[in-house]
């Protein structure tokens, strides 16, 4: 003999988890939506912060100052200088990109310098050899 008896439905008793049902039942499917519904599109509930900032990528003149201090270094200073301008204004990545190009465009420039006045020095004492009986020497060795 199967007894199918069943509590009344205020002496349900309570289950595994130690919490009783909530009141009148269980929720309906899917639980019952929070107070006030969902915030609007584009904004964010209470409680979640502020979204972070947006990314506008790494500035292409901060780029583009890097790799011309390479090949052309007075170009790539000024690209350098125009990028981090930019950086300000715009709040864009790169910033390092650009001093770099800076860095390198001046030691560039520099070096460029300090090679032409070698050559013309060396040049200018290469002309004075052929009226100099004792050849090379004088120019190494004074």
């Amino acid at each position: 003999m199967t007894s199918s008896y069943e509590p009344p439905a205020g002496d349900q008793p309570t289950p595994p988890g130690g919490q009783p049902p909530p009141y009148g039942g269980q929720p309906p499917y899917g639980g019952q939506p929070p107070y006030g519904g969902q915030p609007p599109y584009g904004q964010h509930p209470y409680g979640y912060g502020a979204p972070p900032p947006a990314n506008y990528g790494t500035n292409g003149m901060a780029i583009a100052s890097l790799v011309c201090a390479f090949f052309c270094a007075p170009l790539g200073m000024i690209f350098g200088f125009i990028a981090r301008n930019q950086i300000r204004q715009t709040g864009q990545q790169g910033d390092g990109l650009a001093l770099a190009g800076i860095i390198v465009g001046a030691v560039g420039t520099v070096g460029f310098v300090i090679w032409i006045i070698f050559a013309a020095t060396v040049f200018s004492h290469v002309n004075n050899i052929n009226d100099n009986p004792y050849g090379f020497g004088p120019l190494f060795f004074r």
